[in-house]
């Protein structure tokens, strides 16, 4: 596993699945998710998810970069 020398942030969208158990997804990480039957180990358990993808990106050679100056909004729309 890399050691990126810096404390990186991330946001993450928690969900409660039909089980009860808590999924963790990282929006900025496509395919980085995991899960815990309480929030604390699914937050616990993120954590070692990102680092997992964050090491498996360097592997790869794909840069690890993060936007800024996002505004996060929603919006209301009629079906």
């Amino acid at each position: 596993m890399i050691n990126l020398g810096v404390e990186m942030k991330f946001k993450i969208r928690i969900e409660i699945d039909e089980d009860g158990w808590y999924v963790v997804t990282v929006p900025s990480l496509p395919g980085c998710i995991s899960q815990g039957r309480t929030e604390k180990e699914a937050k616990k358990n993120i954590k070692e998810a990102i680092k997992l993808h964050l090491s498996s990106l360097a592997e790869e050679g794909i840069p690890i970069v993060q936007v800024k100056n996002v505004k996060e909004t929603t919006v209301a729309v009629s079906a």
